[in-house]
C-alpha cells in the first residue's frame, strides 16, 4: 500500500502499529514497544482500556449521533462531571483542542464586545502553541507552522512567557484593548516550558483587577497529566475559560471549552455550533475515560512515576554532554539538549523498542499513559540512556 495518496503533512517513521495494549504496543510485525509519548498526551489510560472498549461497543450498538437540536443524556454527565472537577459553569463540546480555543477566542471577542472595545487584543506568549487554525496559529508562535499561510488574524499581542515584567509593561501600553489572556499553564510543544511559581497566580489576580478573561489552554497538561486534573491546580488558580481536549477521549476525537462567572453566559442560542461536539459516543467516551483516572488514582500514580522518572532522568543523564536540561512536572518531561536530534526518535524504537518525540528540533519530550509503572519507568530511562550514548 502506498502513502502517495496523502497529502505530506507528516513524515512519519516506517512503523505501523496493528495492537496496543496499556503502555505498549505492537507492530505489525508482533515486535512490541513501549510508549512513551502516549500518542502525544492521548492515551491517558493506555491503550484497549477493557473499561473504554466496552462503553465505546455498547454506544456504538445504541446511538453514535442525534445532533444537537435535541437533548444529549452524556453531554449533560460529561459537563457536570467536568465543571465539578475544574470548579467551571458550563461547558461547550466541539471535536479537537483547535476548535476548543477557536471556542475560547470567540468568549474573548464577545467579552470584548460586551465591554465596548472595538478592535480588541488578546494576549498570547511566545513559543506558544494553540493549534493549526488561521486564529489559532496567529495565537501560536514559530515561523515554521506559520510559513506560507499569509496574513493570519490579528488582535493577538505577545509578551514572553513566565515574564510578569514583560506582561505589566504590554498592559501599560496596551490595557484599554486588551480583553483577555490565553495561555498554556505548561508549554509543551515548545520543549515542556514551566513558568516561574506563582506566576500563574500574578496573571490571574491581573486579569481579575483588570476585568480580563483568563483562558488557559490545558489541552495538552489537562486531564491528570501532572498528577492533578489540571495544571493550574497546583497553583489553586481558576481561569475564566479552560480549554480540553487530547487525553479527555483516550483517542476517540472530543474537545472542549469550560468557562465560568460572566463568561459562561456569553453564548446565546446560535452564536456558536458543531455538528458533531458533544455527540454520543465521543461524551460516553470521556465519562468513562474520567471515572477510570478516578476508580485506578491516576493522579497519585501520574505523581508518583512522574517524581521517578524526573529524578531517575536526572541520575542518569543531566551529567551527558549532550544534555542540557531535564524539566517537567507529573507525566509531563522535557529532555532539552545541546543539538538537534530528531533522529534520536527513530533510533530508539528500532534499537530500544521506545516510543519518543523530539519537539522544536531539541527536546525529547516524554508524555507516557498515566497508567505507566516503575518497572516501565526505569525502561524508559535505560533506553533513553543507551539511546544518547549511542548518539
Amino acid at each position: 500500500m502506498t502513502a502517495a495518496c496523502l497529502m505530506s503533512t507528516y513524515q512519519p517513521l516506517a512503523l505501523s502499529f496493528c495492537k496496543g495494549l496499556g503502555s505498549r504496543l505492537w507492530d505489525q510485525a508482533g515486535r512490541e514497544y513501549l510508549d512513551a509519548i502516549a500518542g502525544v498526551a492521548v492515551t491517558g489510560i493506555g491503550h484497549s482500556h477493557p473499561r473504554l472498549v466496552g462503553a465505546i461497543s455498547e454506544q456504538a450498538g445504541l446511538l453514535l449521533h442525534s445532533s444537537n437540536l435535541y437533548d444529549i443524556h452524556w453531554q449533560r454527565q460529561l459537563a457536570a462531571k467536568l465543571t465539578q472537577l475544574s470548579g467551571m459553569d458550563r461547558a461547550f463540546f466541539n471535536n479537537s483542542g483547535a476548535e476548543a480555543n477557536e471556542t475560547a477566542l470567540k468568549l474573548a471577542r464577545l467579552h470584548a464586545w460586551h465591554k465596548g472595545i472595538e478592535q480588541p487584543l488578546v494576549v498570547v506568549m511566545e513559543n506558544a502553541f494553540h493549534g493549526r487554525t488561521l486564529a489559532t496559529l496567529a495565537a501560536s508562535d514559530g515561523p515554521a507552522v506559520r510559513l506560507g499561510y499569509g496574513q493570519l488574524p490579528g488582535g493577538f499581542l505577545k509578551v514572553r512567557f513566565g515574564d510578569l515584567a514583560a506582561l505589566e509593561s504590554a498592559v501599560a501600553e496596551h490595557a484599554p484593548r486588551i480583553c483577555g489572556v490565553l495561555m498554556e499553564p505548561i508549554q509543551g510543544e515548545s520543549g515542556i516550558q514551566l513558568a516561574p511559581p506563582g506566576y500563574l497566580k500574578a496573571v490571574r489576580e491581573l486579569c481579575t483587577r483588570r476585568n480580563w478573561l483568563l483562558m488557559l489552554d490545558e489541552i495538552q497538561s489537562g486531564i491528570g497529566r501532572t498528577g492533578r486534573w489540571f495544571a493550574c491546580q497546583h497553583e489553586d488558580v481558576v481561569p475564566d475559560v479552560m480549554t480540553l481536549a487530547k487525553g479527555l477521549g483516550n483517542g476517540i476525537p472530543i474537545g472542549a471549552c469550560l468557562a465560568r462567572g460572566k463568561a459562561a453566559q456569553l453564548f446565546t442560542p446560535g452564536s456558536h455550533g458543531s455538528t458533531f461536539g458533544g455527540n454520543p459516543l465521543a461524551c460516553r467516551a470521556a465519562c468513562t475515560v474520567l471515572d477510570v483516572i478516578e476508580d485506578q488514582q491516576l493522579l497519585a500514580n501520574a505523581e508518583q512515576r512522574g517524581a521517578q522518572l524526573l529524578r531517575r532522568l536526572r541520575e542518569e543523564l543531566a551529567a551527558h554532554p549532550a544534555v542540557r536540561e531535564i524539566r517537567g512536572l507529573g507525566l509531563m518531561v522535557g529532555i532539552e539538549l545541546r543539538q538537534p536530534a530528531r533522529e534520536l526518535v527513530q533510533v530508539a524504537a528500532r534499537d530500544h523498542g521506545l516510543l519518543i518525540n523530539v519537539t522544536r528540533g531539541t527536546t525529547i519530550r516524554l508524555l507516557p499513559p498515566l497508567v505507566i509503572d516503575g518497572q516501565e519507568v526505569e525502561m524508559i530511562v535505560d533506553g533513553l540512556r543507551q539511546t544518547l550514548e549511542a548518539l
